[in-house]
């Protein structure tokens, strides 16, 4: 190239570079939420839902934020690993927000499964090159004791292994009036107390 083109076509580039919309110069960050129907609304409107007021509650404190929710009703921890590749490569999210194991406890799956395929998924987002938070659930208590208990266990396990933050049981305040008619689903109102548990440990990862 002629020398005395060069400085032209180079400032050609810049000027170019700065004509991008922001979202091409910069792709804004993502947290990716990845859970079941506790965070997909189930049985509420969708703006209700704690995955919505979040994204409210960055756009006043963490505006760069972005919130995708790609949680399903009825998802299992199989499911997730059905769906986690796709979705990393997707959203190429910073921070992935894990609430799986809910639905698997419920049916009755062996621990040691669950704990797996959990593990599994934390691997591959944090090889995405996202930070997890890991949202740990319980079992109600007919369930019998030792099941119940290891269950709960289970996510501390996964979190002192991994080195990744938990919330020991993200519904946790939530009092028995504020679940519907099924007794496993939190109201519209139990909404902002959910927020509020999860944003105690998401706050550092911001």
């Amino acid at each position: 190239m002629d020398a005395m083109k060069f400085p032209v076509f180079f400032r050609l580039i810049l000027f170019c570079a700065c004509c991008l919309p922001p979202e091409i110069v910069a792709a804004q960050p993502s947290i990716l939420v990845f859970g079941d129907s506790l965070s997909a609304a189930y049985g509420i409107p969708r703006e209700a839902g704690w995955v919505n007021l979040l994204q409210q509650e960055l756009q006043r404190s963490h505006p760069q934020y972005q919130v995708v929710n790609a949680s399903i009703s009825g998802e299992t921890t199989t499911g997730g690993l059905q769906r986690i590749a796709a979705a990393l490569r997707q959203h190429q999210p910073g921070i992935v927000i894990l609430e799986l194991g809910a639905n698997d406890g419920l049916r009755g799956a062996p621990i040691a499964n669950i704990e797996a395929n959990l593990a599994d998924l934390i691997r591959q987002s944090r090889k995405a090159h996202a930070k997890v938070l890991l949202l740990g659930m319980q079992l109600p208590p007919n369930y019998g004791t030792d099941y119940t208990a290891d269950f709960k266990a289970m996510y501390t396990k996964l979190a002192q292994r991994y080195h990744v933050p938990l919330i020991s049981f993200f519904l946790e305040g939530i009092t028995p009036e504020q679940f519907q008619a099924d007794n496993l689903h939190p109201v519209a109102q139990a909404q902002p107390r959910i927020l509020h548990n999860i944003m105690q440990k998401l706050g550092s990862l911001l």
